[in-house]
């Protein structure tokens, strides 16, 4: 990211942090923020483990107004789900970038090795606002392989990231972790772009290990599989069509009517008229699937 952007998103961050901290907190930030733009290593070091206790652990809270900023600053950037504290460390992150993106990643790597689980989670979701994404691919790698679900959603999530940097293998190896571990695939950012006949033969494939084992199936496994891309993925469908539950069958109904093959618009027309009815007025989408599963 070119360092005018950097400025400009430390701006903002600067700006919402202002309205939102009393003074004392504010004060404190922006002292420690101007001796990190005179290169101040140890002011970045001890001002991020600082935060937790000069930064109130309150959600940032944007309004629309304010997210109407972000996107205009960085496409698919939503800081709105982001804390104070998140905010205040990314912003202590970005005064030290915008000069020195050089040696950013030995900081970084630095802040990772030391970080606790919430700074952790500060890192992984300002990736996308940091220069160079492409040096921090295996920094992503590693929050996609984490045992911890909390640290996994701040890279999987809302986060633009992962959809723009990662490749191929790693991508579906985020996708599959997160119906593998029951994390939902709505918030995943660039989702419908990233679909690939690798991805949907893996989750295939996946469908037909839990089925054997006599285990349910998520049903936003469906979303990315494709039957123009996977042999077997028709017949899969029209299983779910048959067997499923009402939300599994929505599910499969969703992923025909997102085929280019004409046998799956045919399957979809003969057994879900009704859901392709719903399909089309825009009532049933994979949104309305997202809530209907969060309401379970």
């Amino acid at each position: 990211m070119p360092a005018n952007n950097i400025e400009v998103i430390s701006n903002l961050l600067r700006q919402w942090l202002n309205v939102r901290l009393e003074s004392r907190a504010e004060n404190w930030l922006e002292e420690r923020c101007a001796s990190i733009r005179a290169g101040n290593l140890q002011a970045l070091y001890l001002g991020f483990g600082l935060v937790s206790r000069k930064i109130p652990k309150l959600e940032f809270g944007l309004n629309n107004e304010e997210l109407a900023q972000a996107n205009i600053a960085r496409s698919d950037w939503q800081p709105d789900r982001w804390s104070l504290q998140d905010a205040a460390r990314t912003l202590i992150v970005l005064e030290y970038a915008a000069d020195h993106p050089d040696p950013l990643v030995s900081v970084l790597d630095k802040l990772f090795a030391a970080g606790e689980v919430h700074e952790l989670i500060a890192l992984y979701q300002a990736l996308p606002v940091l220069p160079d994404p492409q040096r921090l691919t295996q920094r992503a790698g590693e929050g996609i392989r984490t045992n911890m679900q909390s640290i996994f959603r701040a890279i999987a999530h809302h986060n633009p990231f992962p959809s723009e940097q990662l490749d191929e293998g790693m991508w579906n190896q985020m996708v599959l972790k997160c119906l593998f571990i029951g994390v939902p695939l709505h918030p995943v950012i660039g989702l419908d772009s990233r679909i690939n006949p690798a991805l949907s033969q893996m989750l295939c494939d996946y469908a037909h290990e839990r089925w054997a084992a006599s285990r349910t199936v998520h049903p936003e496994l469906w979303r990315c599989v494709r039957p123009e891309m996977t042999a077997t993925a028709l017949g899969d469908l029209q299983r779910v069509i048959e067997q499923g539950d009402d939300l599994e069958k929505q599910a499969a109904a969703l992923s025909l009517a997102s085929s280019s093959l004409p046998e799956a618009k045919e399957l979809l027309l003969a057994s879900s008229p009704e859901f392709l009815k719903q399909i089309e007025a825009g009532t049933l989408n994979w949104e309305s699937v997202y809530h209907a599963l969060e309401d379970v």
